[in-house]
This record gives C-alpha cells, structure tokens and sequence, in this order.
C-alpha cells in the first residue's frame, strides 16, 4: 500500500468524482478552519446538520437499540457540544471511494489542541456516500464547532491490487447514505 499524494487526490476528485464537492486548494483565510487538499491527504468540513447527545430522558445509547430521544436535532452555523459529551454530524463532502483504496480519517490539530476529539471510520474501498462524524468532547466545559470548516483529514492509502470483496459487494449498511445515519444492527430474519 501507498499513500497518495495531493496530484493524485486532484486526478480522482476531479476525473472520477471521488469527492463532491471538491476544493483543489488549502482554504486558510478569514479566520477559517483550513479544508481542501493538503499535501498527503483532504481536509474535510463538517456540515450544518447537527444530532446533539443529550442525558434529558435517562436514555442508554445502545448501538442495537438506537432511541431518537437520546440527542437533540439541529441545523446551524456552529454546534455547541456540552461538557464530555458528543455529538453527530455529516462531511460536506459526498465520498465515492476506489476498489482499490482504503482511506483513514483523523481530526484536525486545531480542535484536538482544544480537546476535542473526532472519531470517523475508514472509508472501506468502494464505499459512497456522507460521512457520518462523531465529535467528542472531553473538557468539563462547551465545545463550540463550526460549521462548513475543516474538522479532520483524509489520508488515501492504495494498494497494488483492488480488493477482492469491497464494501458495495458486501451490500454494506451504510453504503450510500445521505444523512447523520444513526447505527444500526441488522438482525436475522426468521
């Protein structure tokens, strides 16, 4: 496996529309949190969608028993996450992932030096879709984060040979999603 560099990450954003929409430069002006291509990787945004957890209902998050009474929903410019909580949001950005790649997410420097944490899940090769986001935040006090700037880095890593069974092949759960996508387990059916 390689990891790919900025020349590439243009030829696939741009030839093969890999990531939509695409910014083909570092955005680091007007007090931004910089997003665009960087030198091994993609700084990515988050979205003005917002999924806020909340301890209102005494609600367990329990990955198999999703409850929409477990976070609070909405739209805005900035999330305000309260103290060791989290929350979830989307990239701006639509990802179609190669058969031969496998891409790493890590969260931007500039919000992790304010304890906050991202988490993403690697886009498996030939997975498409938003990016759903978990932001963390691990200080006693509210976390403020901004919509529509950067908040974590892509790194593409390809290999000599495409894989043999990739993610659409599995027919993956998440495969195509639009929104924040809640998890979810899939059961047996009888």
């Amino acid at each position: 496996m390689t990891i790919k560099s900025d020349r590439w990450i243009k030829r696939m954003a741009l030839e093969h529309g890999m990531i939509e929409p695409f910014v083909e430069s570092q955005v680091r002006r007007g007090g931004v949190i910089s997003y665009g291509v960087s030198s091994f990787g993609y700084d990515f945004r988050v979205a003005d969608e917002w999924k806020v957890f909340t301890n209102v209902h005494s609600t367990i998050v329990d990955p198999k028993d999703f409850r929409q009474e477990a976070f609070v929903e909405f739209k805005g410019e900035y999330c305000i996450i309260p103290p060791n909580s989290f929350a979830l949001a989307r990239t701006v950005e639509y990802w179609r992932i190669p058969r031969d790649v496998l891409v790493i997410c890590v969260g931007k420097s500039t919000y992790a030096r304010c304890g906050i944490i991202l988490n993403v899940t690697p886009f498996e090769p030939e997975w498409e879709g938003y990016a759903t986001l978990e932001i963390s935040n691990t200080t006693p006090l509210p976390a403020k984060i901004y919509a529509n700037e950067g908040i974590g880095q892509a790194i593409f890593f390809q290999s000599d040979e495409p894989c043999e069974v990739s993610y659409k092949d599995k027919g993956g759960k998440y495969q195509g999603q639009r929104g924040i996508v809640l998890p979810h387990v899939e059961r047996d059916v009888p």
